[in-house]
């Protein structure tokens, strides 16, 4: 599976973004779908990931009750609907598939992964 991350952008502090992850290759409703962020001088950070199925979301400590992700595998796509955006979120933000998994968090686990997309937070 390939990935395309986009969406990314420049926003004010308390505004909101959606970043999509457009997949392309068969079956990618048999990919969860992971969202991790790195800012510069730092460790590729999660952010939050869905489930193969769907029905299964984990949300990073720093982004839980302001990031949402959800998917639409008949449109091949994640998002990640941002709010409350602070300067802290400030990062590329990269997304990642990994093969009939249940949304882990760690980074090894995802074997595909997108190009990344640049979100910037104005304070």
């Amino acid at each position: 599976v390939q990935l395309q991350a986009s969406g990314g952008g420049l926003v004010e502090a308390g505004g909101s973004l959606r970043l999509s992850c457009a997949a392309s290759g068969p079956r990618f409703e048999d990919y969860a779908i992971g969202w991790f962020r790195q800012a510069p001088g730092k460790e590729r950070e999660f952010v939050a990931a869905i489930s193969w199925g769907g029905g299964n979301t984990h949300y990073g400590d720093s982004v839980e009750g302001r990031f949402t992700i959800s998917r639409d595998n008949a449109k091949n796509t994640v998002y990640l609907q941002m709010n409350s955006l602070k300067p802290e979120d400030a990062a590329v933000y990269y997304c990642a598939a990994e093969k009939y998994g249940l949304g882990a968090i760690a980074v090894s686990r995802y074997q595909y992964w997108g190009q990344g997309t640049l979100v910037t937070v104005s304070s």
